[in-house]
């Protein structure tokens, strides 16, 4: 099966109010140049589910700086001073979650979970709104799966099924996030043949991928 798809397609996919994830930590093992595409489009009031905010001219950090995204659920924002102004005049609705717990909360749809027990947040705001669950005595925050129309993801290297292979530390939030989507689009450096892995560094494997884009 050809799993390889080229930006334009990557376009055609998506529509204005879709729930999208997208990989990477400060734009390290990001798919940076999906981001690029999206960018350059009128495609608008995304949710956008991610480790933080990247920068304002770099990565997911552009579809923040061009008010794409409606409502942003991350751990941090503070390198993207367009996240923090967007946050503070309305124009961006931003849910902040624990980097533990966001992690989780994407494993758990992932895995089908109702969701994860978690004491981390209680007592501060992370808690309001939130069911709280006692387990032997002690409060847990009852913490919701966090699932997308799409996860964008980016590996280091690809084999043409879709086995990924993610070098050091931008493996971060991709395996997880090629979990919990409808639809997961790798973009890769590097597509090779079917074998070429090993098994054991196979990071995620190719049943959970469904396009590959080479940049």
């Amino acid at each position: 099966m050809d799993k390889s798809i080229n930006l334009d397609e990557i376009i055609g996919k998506l529509k204005n109010g879709m729930t999208i994830m997208v990989g990477g930590f400060l734009t390290n093992g990001g798919p940076n140049a999906i981001m690029d595409a999206i960018a350059d489009t009128d495609i608008k009031d995304l949710t956008l589910i991610c480790n933080d905010a990247a920068f304002a001219d770099k990565g997911l950090g552009k579809l923040i700086t061009n008010c794409q995204i409606k409502k942003l659920i991350t751990s941090y924002i503070g390198s993207n001073t367009s996240a923090v102004d967007n946050m503070n005049s309305g124009k961006l609705e931003v849910e902040f979650s624990p980097q533990g717990t966001l992690a989780e909360r994407i494993r758990a749809a992932g895995a089908g979970l109702g969701g994860v027990l978690t004491p981390t947040g209680l007592g501060t705001v992370v808690q309001e709104g939130k069911q709280v669950v006692k387990v032997n005595g002690k409060d847990f925050i009852l913490e919701t799966p966090l699932k997308a129309d799409i996860s964008f993801i980016c590996s280091s290297i690809a084999d043409k099924e879709g086995n990924l292979y993610y070098k050091g530390t931008t493996r971060n939030f991709n395996p997880l996030m090629a979990m919990s989507a409808d639809l997961v689009i790798a973009e890769t450096n590097e597509v090779v043949n079917v074998g070429s892995i090993e098994p054991e560094n196979v990071h995620t494997p190719a049943i959970l991928v469904d396009y590959i884009f080479t940049k």
